[in-house]
């Protein structure tokens, strides 16, 4: 693998960050590692500015309000067309019922869902961020974090990207612990989890509702979130700490129309008394009940080494190295799950930095990395259609467990990268240059064969092409 000053700040950028854009190899050909270290120190990791948007609370609110007024508007539309039937013998005989799927039409092409243009504006400044950042190494960070701790927007639009911004962001280089609480006890996590209908079986609601128990957040926050699928935890571990986790739950807009999709604790959900999990027992009352059982999965020694192990695949290698998991399940541990440190000692490690550059990258990845290359802005529709169409939505998961890190996940979906990779290069061949990519943006570390592949194509557009579909841009 070649050692150039140059190619070590590539190797950067590709497998600790987003990939280079112009200037980027340059400013950090001298001293890739320390750029890396030295963008964990930033005070502004991680965030993006936000001013305009939302937050996940008012956003629910936003598509709750509208669905509420269309609903509305259909019925008054469906009782004017009765009131008409009544005095006009021949509509009535013409039809002679009303049509409520043409009322519905009709309200919600008046009043439209937030809820898309909602997302399309978190899109906008989630891709806005990735392009402009010099390395991008928080922000992978945040998207590593995001689809660990995945919510989908197939069920919850409205706060798909108000809780990256507010449980991911703010927490990616903090306490794992505190990470922990902010997602579990984020909305948007317990709607997608179900967990607002889960009702002790012996609470006061449980009693009157004859309704039961949802194990939904604790399987996964057992199985994907801290401990690890089939680790130390039993089936009887789950249900305790479903029972825990009862209570947890957001405000409905209905009843509350000015903090309506807010957090709240409802005691008369919540499952009374002591509970067992891990072979500890959990005597705290109402809420506090469930942050002591996260704060010691936050701890657990089974955790560290899965979210070392999880690091390590995504960032350096879809078998990841021993010597490296077990380094950074060390960090975890001797610093109390200080995820600044984990990240630093990644990057600090030798291992991290020995594999050549194979691992493929994820749509998402890949994506971003072209548009950085080329030193082209994006439409959230179009980035977000090229995601959905590479088989990774934006905030879209097939499952809980979020997207997979390995090559056999994605390696089949060649043929539609070289799609949108004709398609970009096709609306951007009149003004980005392919040879000034390699020389003045990649600085010349692409292989010959690359080299000589782009040179040789009969078009600009073909050029392009060929080089977002090389292993310069497509592996990290």
């Amino acid at each position: 693998m070649a050692t150039s000053a140059n190619a070590m700040a590539v190797l950067a950028l590709n497998r600790f960050g987003l990939g280079p854009r112009l200037g980027s190899i340059a400013a950090i050909a001298s001293d890739p590692r320390g750029a890396l270290l030295a963008e964990l120190d930033s005070r502004d990791a991680g965030r993006i500015a936000a001013a305009s948007l939302p937050t996940s609370a008012q956003a629910f609110r936003l598509v709750a309000d509208a669905n509420a007024e269309r609903r509305a508007r259909a019925i008054t539309m469906a009782r004017a067309e009765e009131a008409k039937r009544a005095v006009d013998p021949a509509m009535a005989e013409a039809s002679p019922d009303p049509d409520p799927a043409k009322a519905a039409k009709m309200a919600a092409e008046v009043i439209p869902n937030p809820g898309r243009q909602l997302y399309l504006d978190e899109a906008k400044a989630r891709i806005d961020a990735a392009l402009a950042c010099e390395i991008g190494f928080a922000e992978r960070l945040v998207w590593f974090w995001s689809n660990h701790f995945c919510i989908s927007a197939n069920k919850i639009q409205s706060m798909s990207g108000a809780y990256e911004r507010e449980a991911i962001r703010p927490f990616i280089l903090g306490r794992f612990r505190d990470l922990l609480r902010a997602v579990e006890g984020h909305p948007g996590m317990l709607f997608y989890l179900d967990n607002t209908v889960s009702i002790g079986p012996n609470s006061i609601a449980g009693i009157n509702r004859t309704r039961g128990l949802n194990e939904n957040l604790a399987r996964e926050i057992l199985e994907l979130h801290t401990l690890g699928v089939r680790t130390v935890y039993t089936q009887d571990d789950v249900i305790g700490f479903a029972k825990v986790l009862t209570g947890w739950t957001l405000l409905p807009v209905a009843d509350n129309p000015d903090h309506g999709g807010e957090f709240v604790f409802n005691r008369r959900l919540h499952e009374p008394g002591a509970q067992t999990i891990l072979g500890k027992v959990y005597e705290q009352p109402g809420v506090e009940q469930g942050r002591a059982v996260l704060d010691d999965l936050a701890a657990h020694p089974a955790t560290a080494e899965h979210i070392a192990r999880k690091l390590v695949r995504y960032f350096v290698a879809d078998e990841p190295p021993a010597g490296l998991v077990n380094s950074l399940t060390r960090t975890f541990q001797d610093t109390a799950g200080d995820l600044r440190e984990v990240a630093k000692a990644l990057v600090s490690s030798e291992d991290a930095w020995a594999s050549p550059p194979t691992k493929l990258k994820r749509p998402s990845e890949w994506v971003t990395a072209m548009v950085r290359a080329a030193g082209t802005s994006a439409d959230p529709r179009r980035f977000t259609g090229g995601q959905a169409l590479l088989g990774e939505p934006l905030w879209r998961p097939p499952s809980p467990k979020g997207y997979a890190d390995d090559a056999a996940s994605w390696v089949d979906g060649m043929g539609q990268r070289l799609d949108v990779a004709n398609t970009y290069a096709e609306r951007i061949a009149t003004r980005v240059d392919p040879r000034f990519v390699i020389d003045a943006v990649l600085q010349s570390t692409v292989s010959a064969e690359t080299a000589q592949a782009v040179n040789r194509a009969e078009s600009r557009q073909q050029a392009l092409a060929l080089l977002f579909m090389a292993p310069e841009l497509q592996r990290r």
